[in-house]
């Protein structure tokens, strides 16, 4: 018999060290490990295995520069967003505090745009599983193979978020080793350590047409290619909300974010492209990362690859499905979705915000199979520039909330944003610049074309939401 599900209203306030459930009604069920893995592997995403190598192929050398920049951009926002996680910790992360510090037209519009986001995620990943897993058992159908990932995620989901928790543990530990590994076995071979190789020096970092073959306005098209396999980083901050010690976890993310960017994504790609010449054909043939193990001579780099992709794919699944039920469920606390989303079970489960999500997923993932040029691409489309909004609203909202933290809660300000505010206004204007080049450039304007109509249909749809509210509140 199942259990009862048991309305609760969503909290806001923190949850203090050794505090066993959230306020909100969810289990405090991820432990400290959990969460630094959650962290670590938030930023190692399926795009940094399978899109780095179309970086490259569009700004050459050059693209080491386009990962700083959007290393830079999201070491910033993630810096606002801890400042303002370690004092509030909540399950809606921005979409509370813009609740709080923009208004609620703001909470709604990017929490649902963010829900958005992962539940297309959830069907573009299923089907690169999906693919994937054909390939090493043809008899099951591909269909079948997403279906079958699919329904192991949402039960793992389901079961508590201690099991999401321990599956997203060995998930991105594996992501971790293998990018650590390669990081190895690379630099050996850069320096001609392993044995058969000789040192390369820079001479594929200059050769070739030099640092920047395309010119530097490539810089900027690479950037645009990179900067959205960075989604994910803000996991962590939702996921803080379920741990005894929200507010440590926020810190230890937040202040390890530079590091984790600059070894996982800069170390290696900068090992790629000094290994091999940027237009070698191998690199967009097989990858960036199989081309390079297969230049130092790894035997079966490909198929080790295929795999540690497939867990790099199942980790995105399980931490999309996640964080839209999470998002689902704290806008279901806030009145702005079905109060239905905001009840959790006995195990502390949001179950109908998760299968309101997974039944959103299951249904793109058929539109892929069925429409893959029509509804399919409109979706994915349509999601595309959503981490640019979502990164907007959270430096809009940490201006406003940098004054509420320090006037209602300043013990708990452990985390601050460097030179506030200029860093600030200085992150908005960068990201206002990469969207202003997205619509610019002809690859990229669809994409901010669709995700605005979608953005602006959700805002309308807020803002009646809002007037509602606030005519039910004046009866």
């Amino acid at each position: 018999m199942s259990a009862q599900p048991t309305t609760t209203s969503v909290d806001t306030s923190p949850v203090t060290p050794g505090h066993h459930d959230s306020p909100d009604g969810l289990k405090a069920g991820l432990k400290d490990r959990h969460l630094s893995m959650i962290a670590i592997g938030g930023v190692i995403g399926a795009g940094l295995f399978v899109g780095s190598s179309a970086g490259i192929a569009a700004a050459g050398p050059g693209i080491l520069v386009s990962y700083a920049l959007a290393g830079l951009l999201v070491v910033l926002v993630m810096r606002m967003l801890g400042e303002m996680s370690a004092a509030k910790p909540t399950s809606g992360s921005f979409s509370a505090y813009a609740d709080r510090a923009l208004g609620r037209w703001a909470g709604f519009t990017i929490g649902w745009l963010y829900w958005f986001f992962w539940v297309v995620v959830l069907a573009v990943e299923a089907t690169a599983a999906a693919t994937i897993l054909t390939g090493w058992i043809p008899a099951v159908p591909q269909w079948s193979w997403a279906l079958i990932v699919m329904v192991i995620l949402t039960l793992t989901n389901l079961a508590s978020v201690g099991s999401y928790g321990e599956f997203e543990f060995w998930f991105a530990g594996i992501k971790v080793v293998a990018i650590a590994a390669f990081i190895v076995i690379a630099g050996l071979a850069v320096f001609g350590v392993l044995p058969g190789t000789d040192a390369v020096g820079a001479k594929n970092l200059t050769g070739a047409g030099g640092f920047l073959p395309n010119g530097p306005g490539a810089i900027l098209s690479g950037m645009l290619l990179v900067v959205f396999s960075f989604m994910g980083s803000e996991i962590v901050t939702l996921a803080a909300g379920e741990s005894e010690n929200p507010s440590k976890m926020v810190r230890r993310a937040t202040n390890s974010v530079i590091w984790r960017i600059s070894l996982f994504y800069l170390g290696s790609i900068a090992l790629v492209v000094t290994l091999l010449p940027w237009n070698d054909k191998s690199i967009t043939e097989k990858g960036s990362y199989v081309a390079a193990l297969d230049a130092i001579g790894i035997p079966h780099a490909g198929t080790v690859m295929d795999a540690i992709i497939v867990t790099a794919v199942l980790s995105c699944l399980n931490s999309g499905l996640y964080t839209a039920s999470r998002m689902a469920f704290s806008l279901g606390g806030r009145g702005d979705a079905p109060k239905s989303f905001a009840q959790v079970n006995k195990r502390g489960v949001p179950a109908t915000a998760i299968w309101a999500s997974v039944a959103f997923g299951f249904v793109a993932v058929i539109f892929n199979y069925t429409s893959p040029d029509t509804v399919f691409q409109f979706l994915l489309n349509s999601s595309g520039a959503v981490a640019l909004f979502v990164w907007l609203v959270i430096c809009f909202s940490q201006l406003r909330m940098r004054r509420i933290i320090e006037r209602e809660m300043p013990e708990r300000h452990t985390v601050r944003m460097w030179l506030f505010p200029y860093l600030t206004y200085a992150t908005i204007a960068m990201i206002l610049f990469v969207v202003g080049y997205m619509t610019y450039d002809k690859e990229g304007r669809p994409q901010m074309l669709m995700s605005v109509l979608v953005g602006a249909l959700v805002l309308g749809i807020g803002l009646v939401v809002g007037r509602r509210h606030r005519a039910r509140a004046a009866r």
